[in-house]
This record gives C-alpha cells, structure tokens and sequence, in this order.
C-alpha cells in the first residue's frame, strides 16, 4: 500500500534546490527544506570575492531541466550562478517550501522516522531525509601562530568583507588554490601592493573565458538545441577526455594536460627565478587543476610580489617568514579552501539502535556510492563522500544521484519497505574497490592536496564518469537493508 511520505532536505544550495524541484515533479507535496542561512545559493552564496568563477563551463554547470541562453562568459563569474539558482527557485516555486535561518543541528532516528531539530529550536519529523549539505562551505584556517593577532582587516575568500577598499592598501594573501588564483587576478594592479603567501606551486591551466555576444544569446533563445548540443559536446569532452585521464596515471591524454599547463607557464612567465618558484614539482592534475587566464598576469605585476618562504607567525603589522623578514600588511586575505571532508558535520546525527554518525566515520567519512550509510535508514546523501569532485559539474553529479536515489524512495512510497540503508558489506566491498583503484589515478601520483584522506588515499570517485552514470541509472537492491 502506497504510503505519504514526508522529506527534509537540508541546505538550500544546487542540490537542495534540485531535491525541492524533482520531489514535487515524482507527486510528493509535503516538503521542507531547511536553510541555515537567509538566502539560497550554496557555495556561491557563501563566496563572493573578487574573481570568482566556475572553473566548469557555464553550459554544463546547469539544471537538465532549466538550460540557460544568457550566460554572459564562456566561464560564469560567481554573482552570475548565484542569480540562475535564484531565477530557477523562483520559476519552479522553491522558495515557499525554505525555511532560512534554520540550522539543523539534529537528527534522530526513532520509531521508523526522522526527528529533526534546528538551531533555533524548531523540531520536526520526516520519512525520508534528504542531505545537499555541500561540499565547499566549512571555510578551513590555517593553523598558524598569531592568526587572531592582525591589526587589519583579515577575513577568508569565502567571508569575504566588501566593507574593505583595498585600494592603496598592501593585500597580503595566504594560499594559492583556486580561490587565491582568482583573488590574485582580480586584484593584482588594484592595489598599492600585492603579497602571495606560496606554500606549493600549483599548475595553471590557461582559461579562455570568451564573452557570449547578444547575437549568441538571441540564437540560443530561439533556438534551444543549438545549447542542447554545445553541452553534449562539453559533456563529452569532459567525460571521455579529462574524467577517463585523471583515473588513469598512465592515460596519454594526461601529456596534453601537462604540455598545456608547462606551456602556459613558460609563455606567461620570463622571468626565470620567478617562472622556477612558480613550478610545481609533481604532475598536472595531481592536485584539481586551476584554471586561469590572468593569474600569471597578476603575479607578474610590477606591484605583486610571490614568497614561498615558510609562515613564521602572524603578527599585528603583518606576516613574518622564516627567515625573519616581517612583511608589512594592511589586508590580510585567507584562501586556504574549505573542510571538505564534514558534510553533514558538525550536526549530530544518530541512527539506528543510537549508532552516531561521529562513530560511524571516526576514520573517515565512507558511503556507499557517496549516497547511503549503514544503520542509517532513509537518510541519503547528494555530493557526499568519494563522489566525482574533480573539475566536473556537481549539478549534473547531483541530478544523476537523485535519478537513483528516486528509485529507493519510490520502494518506500510504494510500500515495499519502510527503511532502506545500505548493507555493511556493500559498503564495505564498495569501499575496498574503491580505495584499490584510487591508487591508479593521477591524484595518487605524489602530491599533497585536500583530495586526499587520513590515509593519503585519494576519497574521490576513482573510476570513468561513464562508470558513474552507469551506476547511478539503477540501484542494485542486493545492496541494501531493507525493512
């Protein structure tokens, strides 16, 4: 007998908004999600400093359901992103069904359901809890002495403070990643003085970010499959050229990533000493790739200026090195990234038979296919643990997991079972493949980067994007609990 059901999506950012839109579209009315902050948008609510843009094209980083004819770049800035996610909540009527400024901070599985509760002291119980917490939204800080000790302004990329003019000021900024290679293109001339804090070289893919001219935009209107096919030719490219390279260390394709980047380098840099500080001693690709058409031009500026050397301590007037020269700050930026491995943390989340979630991944985080975790029943998760994070599109990521996870719901409604979970030894055979076949990818080739786990193992989707969606157009039942 069919059963109603009652969601809870947590987190009102690409995933929830696509949760939110495909529950109604399969007939289920009684949905709420619930939004820590006071506005949609996720990881491009969170961070907007100077610079920022999808290193994924614009046409593939969108809805299936929703394809968009007005990006303005090749690569979308950030405000842009934000306001398609805004555009999209509106049109399908989203917004109604969010409640802002409601952290949850609370699961609990008892008698069959799910008892949330929030921050603000809100509780409610739902059937099936639907987890698009994100991925890049915890910012990290360095632990170094003297942080809290700077007299400036000092904030992360992703708490940006638009409050502070930076012009005629000395803009110290800590890490290169994406976020600070953006940061540094943007600024680098805008300001009285430049300062990058280096602790590895990172290769530069070099990003042509052409404009969509009106006349392109026109065209896409009234002609919608001209966009179908550029993203099936985007897709494709992603998918065969640089998803199927970056799970093989040895693939060929990985020479042309490498000659591009070098290139990229050498043609951009002539300074020698600067160009050989600015080299990366371990292959392309090892860590995510940055893309970047102005980086190296931001660098080079006669007002920037790169230190590799050693962060000493933070001290009031600004960064001190280890060779002890104190280099003066009136800005102090962190672009150190994000603790990508929390997820659904720090909320406390308790499942069957009172097992914690903080026990369940006292190692690591481990889920099956990135979606379910044992012994805790209807609780799946969209862009969770070892899923594909390596430059492709987490909008289609999360539409291809919620077509599967959709499938265990209806087991749900129709009655077939009341709780789903994946087994442990699923779990456990998934997990032993996939740590296995991460030793064969590029990320495992002898570098440093936050792809890795505890263990030095690589805690991304280790095989083909196409493996991927194979997996996900199905779920194999014999994996799971159910009851």
């Amino acid at each position: 007998m069919a059963r109603d059901l009652r969601f809870a999506v947590v987190g009102a950012g690409i995933a929830g908004i696509l949760s939110a839109i495909k529950l109604r579209e399969a007939g289920f009315d009684d949905v709420v999600v619930y939004e820590k902050a006071d506005r949609l948008g996720g990881t491009w609510r969170e961070n907007t400093y100077p610079g920022i843009s999808c290193d994924v094209p614009s046409h593939l980083y969108r809805y299936s359901f929703a394809p968009n004819p007005d990006w303005s770049h090749t690569y979308s800035p950030g405000d842009e992103i934000e306001a398609y996610l805004e555009r999209v909540a509106a049109d399908f009527d989203v917004a109604r069904l969010i409640r802002f400024g409601e952290e949850v901070n609370r699961l609990e599985w008892t008698d069959g359901r799910w008892h949330v509760g929030t921050a603000r002291g809100t509780t409610d119980v739902a059937d099936v809890v639907i987890a698009a917490t994100g991925v890049l939204h915890h910012p990290r800080y360095p632990d170094i002495d003297g942080l809290d000790t700077f007299a400036g302004p000092c904030f992360h990329t992703a708490r940006w403070d638009h409050g502070v003019d930076l012009a005629d000021t000395r803009v110290g900024v800590i890490g290169n990643g994406s976020s600070g290679v953006q940061v540094v293109g943007a600024i680098a001339g805008k300001v009285r003085h430049l300062t990058l804090f280096q602790r590895t070289a990172q290769w530069i893919l070099p990003q042509d970010n052409a404009p969509y001219s009106e006349a392109e935009q026109a065209d896409f209107r009234e002609h919608p499959e001209k966009m179908a096919e550029l993203h099936e030719g985007i897709a494709e490219l992603f998918s065969a050229g640089f998803g199927d390279a970056v799970v093989d260390a040895d693939h060929p394709h990985l020479k042309a990533i490498e000659d591009a980047c070098r290139d990229h380098l050498e043609t951009k840099v002539t300074d020698p000493v600067l160009r050989e500080r600015l080299r990366p001693d371990y292959r392309a690709a090892c860590k995510r790739i940055v893309v970047s058409g102005d980086f190296y031009e931001g660098i080079t500026h006669p007002d920037s200026e790169l230190i590799t050397e050693k962060i000493q301590r933070i001290e009031p007037e600004g960064v001190r090195t280890v060779d002890g020269e104190l280099h003066e700050l009136d800005v102090l930026v962190v672009a150190t990234g994000f603790r990508v491995d929390a997820f659904m943390r720090p909320m406390s989340v308790i499942g069957r038979d009172g097992v914690t979630l903080a026990e369940a991944w006292a190692e690591r985080p481990v889920a099956y296919l990135s979606i379910s975790i044992p012994d805790f029943p209807n609780l799946f998760m969209l862009n969770g643990p070892n899923g594909p994070v390596g430059n492709f599109s987490l909008i289609e990521v999360a539409e291809l997991q919620f077509h599967y996870l959709e499938q265990l719901i209806e087991r749900i409604h129709d009655g077939d079972c009341r709780e789903i979970s994946a087994s442990h030894d699923a779990t456990e055979h998934f997990e032993d493949a996939r740590t296995e076949a991460a030793a064969s990818t590029i990320w495992a080739s002898g570098c440093n980067s936050w792809y890795l786990d505890d263990r030095g193992v690589p805690s991304t989707w280790p095989w083909t994007f196409r493996r991927f969606r194979e997996e996900m157009a199905a779920p194999d039942l014999g994996a799971y609990d159910l009851r």
